[in-house]
């Protein structure tokens, strides 16, 4: 068994050593781990950059309309100190659904190219559709956003009032209905909604 195993061995190390036209396979190979790892610390750097609200707000777009409404809720400034960001909200937290959603996000890119929102007056004729758009995402995932921070499970329904308490236990502990449901209004102001069937 050993000197098969150390035949394998120097097998191994012939072809790692063995000249290519150029470079040997070692070269070639650790050449190719180490631009994998630039590769993925380069990729992992802007995935961060773009998931911070400094991002998110660096176009007027965003800056002007929907962040400054952000600014006057509770999830912006409260007690307690803790503030929730764009990307807390809009981008789901574990990996492979982080990813889905920057792919998903990355053709919004178009309505700055194109400046389909680019004054307050088409960011207002746009809104509902945009609006739409994203309660449909939190209603599949099923308020996967929401829930990072309001866990049901850790909802002290004691605490909250009588009617809070009825609602959260008779939906969102059935399963019948998640956060968005209810909330749709929670942190930037509704659109224009009259004539929409209500259900």
């Amino acid at each position: 068994m050993w000197p098969r195993i150390k035949q394998w061995i120097g097998m191994f190390w012939r072809t790692m050593r063995r000249p290519s036209v150029h470079y040997s396979l070692g070269f070639l190979t650790l050449g190719g781990f180490i631009a994998g790892v630039i590769f993925w610390g380069a990729f992992n750097t802007a995935l961060e950059k773009t998931n911070t609200e400094a991002f998110c707000t660096s176009c007027h777009e965003m800056r002007d309309n929907v962040f400054q409404e952000l600014k006057t809720t509770i999830h912006y400034s409260n007690r307690s100190g803790v503030r929730a960001t764009c990307p807390d909200c809009h981008v789901p937290h574990n990996w492979t659904d982080k990813i889905a959603r920057k792919m998903q996000a990355s053709k919004e890119v178009w309505g700055k190219v194109f400046g389909s929102i680019d004054t307050r007056q088409k960011f207002l004729d746009t809104r509902l559709v945009l609006a739409e758009h994203e309660w449909t995402r939190l209603k599949a995932n099923d308020s996967l956003e929401c829930r990072n921070c309001h866990n049901y499970n850790s909802m002290d329904l004691t605490r909250q009032s009588t009617r809070a308490a009825q609602i959260h236990k008779r939906w969102l502990g059935t399963g019948e209905k998640t956060c968005i449901d209810c909330h749709k209004g929670i942190a930037h102001h509704l659109p224009d909604m009259t004539g929409i069937p209500q259900g």
